[in-house]
């Protein structure tokens, strides 16, 4: 029987529509916009100016803190400006433009493609390779590595669980890695678990991915600590608590951590991350892009260096339909419409998908019907419903108790509702006034 969360979960349309697109390099771009805040945290503090050479793997935003990640240049150039520039939701952040000239890469990276399985670093080191590296969870979150890696006093990681689900509707980015680069994936859950300390790895994966779990079983066979483990195709499978709770059966309690309950979890894209910067001092600078859409001429996979534009994927792709109405960052049910697609790619973006008008127009909403679909779609055991409509009143006094932090924003709730109510925008709405609340009650 395969294993799955307990509570919940929908069953959306796949539509992995490139998945068969090889991973594919895109030429590098003439300009690259870099923010300096990729990454939940602190947002890194610029070390070049104006005028100053870059070269590619250079650091050029030093981490300002615990919970920060350094960034570093993914071209070689001339560096125009350090300056906010709208993102993809048109926030306007502080990023390094760069004019690139050549590609030229900073001192002791290797950018060959020879595996190096053998690590003989401490866990001190390990850790130290990826803090320098500006690793991040690449599936979305962007939480920095080096955080999850330090498990905090009085708490013992036991396990190492991998997302390989991509439960994501569209998005293939992982699936191609795992298929393309799983030699060097298991090399990096390797090197984590030597830095977690522990003898157990699972790698997750939906059982709408055989040819992934396969091929990752049989380049297993070297790592007697690594398991893949087949999952039903259940959304939000990726989920890191409902992960848990289908690989180890343990339940995080609420308001708490997977190191709670003796696990860390990575993502597969991290993995390959910490493989390149642990065995190839190669910072984070690059990852791998799902393009796609139903209409769009070629769907792809492209590897793209950080700061380059999201139009210019879209427009390697074929160019935009002209039945499409919405670009969304990530994948249709938890990533955000971007509103400006001169925003750069950056290490969080892990697909762009564009939605035909009959998929992105919201029907009208109605009134709710008490059918209690929401409820028991939740993967968290939530009430979406009514804690919905407390933060459209203003509520928000009410929402802690009914432990709003705890929602994932996976969107479920939404997706069901009968009756069309942008349930989940009231939940992110009564989240957020909630969290300053707790912060502001702490301080």
């Amino acid at each position: 029987m395969l294993k799955s969360f307990r509570i919940g979960g929908i069953h959306p349309p796949g539509n992995k529509i490139s998945k068969d697109a090889p991973i594919t390099t895109v030429p590098l771009p003439d300009s690259v916009t870099v923010p300096l805040s990729q990454h939940i945290g602190a947002p890194a503090e610029p070390c070049v100016g104006k005028g100053d050479y870059v070269k590619a793997g250079q650091l050029i935003g030093q981490a300002a803190g615990f919970v920060s990640a350094n960034v570093h240049s993914p071209v070689s150039g001339q560096v125009t400006a350090v300056d906010s520039v709208p993102d993809a939701g048109g926030i306007r952040r502080i990023a390094v433009t760069i004019r690139r000239e050549g590609d030229e890469w900073a001192d002791g990276i290797d950018c060959g493609d020879t595996l190096i399985k053998e690590c003989y670093l401490t866990d001190e080191e390990i850790i130290a390779r990826i803090t320098a590296a500006g690793i991040v969870g690449m599936g979305g979150a962007t939480f920095p590595t080096q955080v999850k890696l330090s498990v905090p006093p009085g708490k013992r990681a036991e396990y190492l669980i991998v997302n390989g689900a991509e439960c994501e509707p569209y998005l293939t980015a992982d699936y191609r890695t795992m298929l393309e680069r799983g030699a060097e994936v298991l090399a990096g859950i390797d090197i984590l678990c030597r830095a977690l300390g522990v003898t157990k790895a699972f790698i997750g994966i939906e059982n709408n991915k055989p040819a992934a779990v396969s091929h990752l079983t049989a380049l297993a066979i070297g790592y007697p600590q690594i398991e893949i483990v087949p999952l039903r195709t259940k959304y939000p499978q990726g989920g890191e608590k409902q992960l848990i709770q289908a690989l180890l059966g343990r339940e995080v309690p609420s308001g708490g951590l997977p190191i709670d309950v003796g696990a860390v979890v990575q993502n597969i894209g991290t993995a390959f991350a910490v493989y390149e910067a642990v065995q190839k001092n190669k910072p984070l600078v690059e990852r791998v892009v799902t393009v796609t859409g139903k209409t769009l001429a070629h769907p792809a996979n492209l590897l793209v260096r950080i700061g380059t534009p999201i139009r210019s994927l879209i427009d390697l792709c074929g160019g935009m339909p002209q039945d499409s109405l919405k670009v969304i960052n990530g994948g249709p049910m938890m990533g955000r419409a971007v509103s400006n697609i001169d925003a750069p790619v950056t290490k969080g973006t892990s697909g762009v998908v564009i939605m035909r008008n009959c998929e992105a127009l919201r029907l009208a909403s109605g009134s709710c019907i008490k059918c209690a679909k929401c409820v028991s779609v939740c993967p968290m055991a939530l009430e979406p419903y009514l804690m919905s409509k407390l933060s459209q009143r203003g509520r928000y006094d009410e929402l802690e108790p009914l432990k709003i932090t705890d929602c994932i924003e996976c969107g479920s709730c939404a997706y069901t509702c009968p009756a069309a109510l942008p349930l989940l925008d009231y939940i992110r709405l009564g989240k957020s006034e909630t969290i300053k609340r707790i912060r502001a009650r702490k301080s």
